[in-house]
């Protein structure tokens, strides 16, 4: 499947202030070194590189993957790598839990991603398209493992949503 076969119906919509809170930090550090180093009188050419350098990996490393849905499809995109599975075709779905919980999601054609289940909470449209492609995939027969636990993540996340609606109009 290729990038103009994909209509992409439903992005992380809050990937972009947390790729600007990453750019931001990255810039606050390039800053203080640089500002550092120059007030203790020892900038050089080859140092400012350095801190260009290690201020570009801390924009890299704090940068969110970007989660993506469409039709059928997830994608999840790092600064490296692109990951996509066809959601109508899964054979297999994990949940991790501990410092990091992610889900990790197979497809029959050999696609796997890892998705930070908060990205599927805060985002309805991303988690309303996984959905419905995990049901596809139950009605085809192809979901072997972890039905239970979309089922589970799907109670959390329609829990979380009611208390959110109770709270914003005030009746909880």
């Amino acid at each position: 499947m290729t990038r103009m076969d994909r209509q992409v119906l439903a992005g992380d919509r809050h990937w972009r202030g947390s790729a600007r809170l990453a750019a931001t930090c990255a810039l606050v550090f390039c800053a203080l070194s640089l500002l550092v180093d120059w007030d203790a009188g020892t900038l050089t050419l080859l140092r400012a590189l350095l801190w260009l350098t290690l201020s570009a990996t801390v924009f890299t490393v704090l940068l969110p993957p970007q989660v993506t849905a469409g039709p059928g499809w997830l994608e999840v995109r790092t600064p490296w790598r692109s990951h996509i599975v066809r959601t109508d075709a899964l054979v297999a779905v994990r949940q991790y839990s501990g410092v990091s919980a992610h889900l990790v999601l197979r497809d029959a054609h050999g696609g796997r991603l890892d998705v930070d289940p908060r990205v599927l909470a805060a985002n309805p449209l991303i988690w309303h398209e996984l959905d419905t492609g995990v049901h596809r995939s139950v009605d085809r027969g192809t979901l072997l493992q972890g039905s239970d636990v979309l089922e589970q993540l799907g109670h959390q996340i329609d829990d979380e949503t009611a208390r959110a609606v109770l709270k914003a109009s005030g009746l909880s």
